[in-house]
């Protein structure tokens, strides 16, 4: 079991150092936008399914509450928390619709949508994230293995190189910590 364990460390450790060697200036970059639609009176919509609908509710959490100071809250939305809309949109519609019509019943231009998809290929996801895009929104997405068809959706993208889904999500979690960490110093610069 304790080489199970280590090795399991090993690999969650490699992720994230292949994520930072990789893509550590379109974090930084996707930090400082964030600050920026902050700063401009806009917000955060961020969504996923399964383990990155949890994601969502913590990294919305983070900013509407605090991380690291206290500071006032900053915009942001799960899109996965209001079970009405969720269930509603899903038995009338379709699952796929349920962050597509939030989306566009929530978002306006100058607003991020950020789409988490371990795999890159959820519908529902992606179904946002190209409704995002033509109503003017930014569009992020953290996505893992080869980045799957988000990959070349959205104007940014943060792909974790792994094909193992518990470091892909742990990578993830590392990113939307670095992200609020980051918003809160861009803004507060409290050494947060």
């Amino acid at each position: 079991m304790k080489e199970f364990i280590a090795g399991n460390l090993k690999n969650s450790i490699a992720a994230k150092e292949k994520l930072f060697e990789t893509q550590s200036d379109e974090i930084i970059r996707l930090a400082e936008l964030i600050a920026e639609i902050i700063k401009n009176g806009n917000k955060l919509l961020i969504f996923g399914n399964g383990g990155s609908a949890a994601d969502a509710q913590h990294m919305a959490a983070e900013f509407v509450n605090r991380f690291m100071i206290d500071r006032p809250p900053l915009a942001a939305i799960a899109l996965t928390t209001d079970t009405s809309n969720l269930t509603s949109i899903g038995n009338d519609f379709s699952f796929e619709d349920i962050f597509d019509k939030q989306v566009l019943a929530l978002g306006k231009k100058g607003d991020l949508a950020l789409g988490i998809s371990t795999s890159g290929n959820s519908p529902n996801v992606i179904k946002a994230i190209k409704t995002a895009a033509k109503k003017g929104l930014h569009t992020a997405v953290l996505t893992g293995g080869s980045g799957g068809r988000l990959a070349g959706m959205a104007q940014t993208v943060l792909n974790v190189p792994s094909d193992i889904t518990p470091h892909i999500q742990e990578a993830h979690l590392w990113v939307e910590h670095l992200l609020c960490w980051m918003v809160d110093d861009i803004l507060f610069g409290e050494g947060s």
